[in-house]
Formats: structure tokens, sequence, C-alpha cells
């Protein structure tokens, strides 16, 4: 059970806070709920206790899980199911988000960052690596305790190496 100040991580939304733990009627049964703080896309969300491992919630990484990521974002080996069609690609990396394990983000984030510099992506892919890059930033961000301005700079020198 995480507490008040916990640093946690939603998928698909991204890192956050736990501001609060309080029993709430909802429909007429009363469950004890955490209230979410996801700053980086300002969403407050309350999520019953008893369905955080149904919905993926997780702490955030430690810095040594955070380092090893980046250099993974780095030097990472290319997924080959990434060079498929457009609804296959897609559809695999919706189903990398949702698991909201930050080695298949950063697998997103590689492959497509990867593509681009072979040609332009599609508007899809370029959604999806913004996507992927928004929840891998606020990860950084409650991790290594910066402003977002420091993170994307961070990540972008990684990446642009």
């Amino acid at each position: 059970m995480f507490q008040i100040g916990d640093k946690i991580f939603y998928p698909l939304y991204g890192a956050g806070i736990i501001e609060a733990i309080k029993e709430k009627e909802v429909l007429g049964k009363k469950q004890l709920y955490y209230f979410l703080n996801i700053p980086h896309i300002r969403l407050k969300i309350m999520i019953p206790i008893e369905r955080t491992n149904d919905v993926g919630i997780r702490e955030v990484v430690t810095p040594d899980v955070l380092q090893h990521v980046l250099n993974d974002l780095y030097n990472g080996t290319t997924d080959p199911l990434s060079d498929n069609n457009q609804r296959y690609r897609r559809d695999m990396n919706k189903s990398k988000i949702k698991t909201g394990d930050i080695y298949k983000g950063t697998e997103i984030i590689r492959d497509l960052m990867r593509k681009s510099k072979v040609k332009k992506l599609s508007a899809e892919d370029k959604a999806m690596l913004d996507n992927a890059l928004q929840i891998l930033t606020s990860e950084f961000i409650q991790v290594r305790g910066v402003c977002k301005e420091q993170a994307v700079h961070l990540l972008n020198e990684i990446i642009n190496v």
C-alpha cells in the first residue's frame, strides 16, 4: 500500500504523487481511494486502492534503474518488429505503453527516433513518440527532482547524440 507523498507511476498518464488517501462512497459503495496528482498533464484522479494493481500503478523507478534505462535508450538494440506496418506498430506500441514498464516505453522512443533519422515519421508515429517522451519525462522529473525544462534538455541530449 502506498502512503501520502509517495511518487507513483500510472500507465498511460505518467508519474505523479499520492496527495491523499480517503474513504469515499461511490455508487453506494464505500471504499478507500488514492487521490493522485499527475502534474505534467494537470490531472487529479482518484483510484480505488483495491484496483491499484489492476490499473498498473507502481512506484517510480530508482535512480539506478533510470540510469540503466537512459543507457538503453542510447545503446539498446532496435526491436525488429518496429519495422512492421503502421497498424501493427501502433498496436505494439500501445501495448508497450499500457504495461507501464519504463523499459518498454524507452523502446518506443528509441525505435521511433531511429526510424525518424531514416525517414519522416507518420503523424501517428510522431504522436506516439511525443506521448512516450512525455511519460518518460514525467518519471525523470520525479526520480531526479528536476524541473521539466531540465528533464527535457537532458533527455534530448541523450536521444540526439
